[in-house]
């Protein structure tokens, strides 16, 4: 299965990702940043805003968590921000047609503490500019969001607590239906 974390930057994904695996039996992340990485080089001729927006991206990042699932089993946990519906569709019909049951969490945050956080975080410095102009995307596709996932607040709960409402919800979904109604 694959346990998503979507919401935008400095809303606690890559520390939740990495909290969850110490509590999901089997768990590994696999970061599908990388696999815009891969693509980046060979597609220099298309220019985009974002690696998302490239079709292989989405395709490559279905088969690469397939491919991986089927190889280790278990359970990914995939930190990605996806803020364009589509695209969103794209992967999770992709992952259902595969029968990878997803649960799909959006970590949300108030805009303020996204931008304090942002701002705070002396590790994603050098992106510091790129992850604030997507607060307002964020803003704008939770809508959806709210629709096709399921909203855990990060403001004021510790990273720990939020990842153990996490698995306690993911441990929680006894049967395909309840799967399919987290997945969104």
């Amino acid at each position: 299965m694959i346990v998503w974390l979507n919401g935008t930057f400095g809303a606690g994904k890559t520390t939740t990702s990495r909290l969850l695996t110490e509590m999901l039996p089997g768990a590994r992340i696999f970061d599908s940043e990388y696999v815009g990485y891969m693509l980046r080089p060979f597609l220099t001729d298309k220019p985009v805003r974002d690696f998302q927006e490239h079709p292989p991206w989405r395709s490559l990042v279905v088969q690469t968590a397939v491919q991986l699932l089927d190889y280790v089993g278990g359970t990914l946990v995939v930190p990605q921000s996806v803020l364009v519906e589509a695209y969103w569709t794209e992967l999770s019909g992709g992952l259902a047609e595969a029968g990878v049951p997803v649960h799909h969490f959006v970590l949300h945050a108030d805009p303020e503490e996204l931008v304090r956080r942002i701002e705070q975080d002396t590790e994603g410095a050098p992106a510091r500019q790129w992850r604030l102009d997507h607060v307002s995307a964020y803003e704008a596709a939770l809508p959806w969001l709210r629709e096709a996932g399921e909203v855990v607040d990060t403001a004021g709960t510790p990273p720990a607590d939020v990842a153990r409402r996490i698995a306690a919800r993911v441990a929680g979904a006894a049967h395909p239906a309840e799967v399919a109604s987290a997945a969104g």
